[in-house]
């Protein structure tokens, strides 16, 4: 490993920019372009805006860790809510457990920003959603 950072923030929706700035700074050291630091911070949100939205009745927290390994940055992004009775179902594009406000596109979106997404899930336990991106030049 070469770096890593990691913290822990409330399931509010006002810590969504905060995780999603807190992540594209720490990955500045792999000289992102301006369209990779853009898909990290997309990514970055779906992930934490699940978290808020469907993890928790009530108050709960967000982990987020981030690490660097060569040109590589990872992000695990995990809460202990109410987890995910069907992750092939919750990936399909347009399904949501959301209500009708929500897109169901989170998935589909982190899918398309980030070169690997992997989540574990367990009802009752909470999730956890890695991604991982490669940058060309450092």
């Amino acid at each position: 490993m070469d770096n890593y950072f990691k913290m822990q923030i409330p399931a509010i929706s006002q810590n969504e920019a905060f995780a999603r700035n807190a992540v594209s700074a720490f990955a500045l050291t792999l000289s992102p372009t301006i369209e990779e630091i853009n898909d990290v911070k997309t990514a970055v949100s779906e992930a934490v805006t699940n978290c808020v939205v469907h993890a928790y009745d009530d108050f709960g927290a967000i982990s987020i860790i981030s690490e660097i390994h060569d040109n590589v940055l990872f992000v695990t992004i995990s809460d202990n809510g109410k987890g995910i009775e069907d992750i092939d179902k919750a990936r399909e594009p347009m399904y949501t457990s959301g209500g009708d406000e929500r897109s169901g596109m989170g998935f589909t979106i982190m899918e398309t920003f980030m070169d690997t997404v992997e989540i574990v899930s367990a009802p009752g336990q909470g999730t956890t959603i890695t991604m991982s991106k490669s940058f060309k030049s450092c």
